[in-house]
């Protein structure tokens, strides 16, 4: 398939003028540009539609099935970028973010630094002390963060084993209580009814914020290298794994071996730890043969 004209060279300077005068505030100079680009990306699309088209009436086919349907979907794609770039709201057409991950979407921050984020929202749960995550949840089509709590408290429960009765939240989840029968929400909003106790351990929901921090930072689930829905909740849940071997190492390396033998054993893994048993002894033995040669 050969294009009578490509605009590789003028695509590569509208983007450099697009973002110099998006960041100089200069947007109706930066509309114009974007309207160019729009419709470059418009002849564009048609002449390819043209030749698929001719090709699917000619007798001699040289398309195969698999490449027209690539074919087809980007031009939905730069059907959808025209749409979203020509009309400011688009009423009933997600916009398109990203051409690879086609399911991020904008997240309204509401921050000076970062007002907006571009992903899929992802859920937390962590204990009130020690600060273990117990679970994390992507949740795509960006849901009000109210909505996710049943969801969360669901996937802790089955990760834990153990049965959630109360959780402790911040302001974006009030109202929810009839959603989750049976589970104490504690939340500022409620602060006059919270005993003494249920106040102390409010403060405690604090400690949620750097956690995020490290799991952004540290454990990388500000960037996932898996393609699709399924590949962001995999990601999800990987990370918040990588974050619990790396406290428990430091657990490990705070208080010793015995509480990595001592976790073995409230797990079950009583095979585990005899073949670890039988490691040291025989780590002593050869270092005590060294030391008989040696001397």
């Amino acid at each position: 398939m050969s294009l009578k004209q490509t605009f590789v060279k003028e695509a590569k300077q509208l983007t450099r003028r697009a973002g110099g005068y998006a960041h100089a505030k200069q947007f109706r100079r930066m509309k114009k540009v974007i309207n160019r680009q729009r419709t470059i990306v418009g002849r564009l699309s048609r002449e390819i539609q043209r030749q698929v088209a001719n090709q699917i009436t000619s007798q001699v086919a040289t398309l195969s099935a698999e490449l027209k349907g690539m074919i087809t979907e980007a031009l939905a794609k730069a059907q959808r970028l025209m749409t979203q770039t020509k009309h400011r709201k688009s009423k009933g057409i997600p916009k398109l973010y990203s051409w690879h991950a086609p399911e991020t979407e904008c997240i309204s921050k509401g921050k000076a630094r970062t007002p907006y984020e571009f992903g899929v929202k992802v859920g937390i749960t962590s204990t009130i002390k020690g600060n273990l995550i117990l679970g994390a949840r992507s949740f795509p089509n960006n849901p009000f963060d109210g909505h996710t709590l049943n969801e969360q408290l669901e996937q802790a429960s089955i990760l834990s084993g153990n049965t959630i009765k109360n959780v402790y939240v911040d302001l974006g989840y009030r109202g929810v209580d009839q959603d989750n029968p049976g589970v104490s929400i504690k939340q500022r909003g409620k602060y006059k009814s919270l005993t003494e106790q249920e106040r102390k351990l409010l403060k405690r929901r604090q400690a949620i914020e750097p956690i995020i921090g490290h799991f952004k930072s540290d454990s990388r689930i500000n960037r996932c290298h898996l393609k699709g829905p399924e590949g962001d909740a995999i990601h999800a849940v990987l990370c918040a794994a990588g974050y619990n071997i790396r406290w428990l190492l430091r657990m490990i390396r705070k208080r010793g071996l015995g509480l990595y033998l001592a976790l073995i054993k409230v797990v079950g893994l009583g095979g585990l730890l005899d073949k670890v048993t039988e490691f040291i002894q025989a780590e002593a033995m050869r270092l005590d043969r060294s030391i008989a040669l040696t001397a």
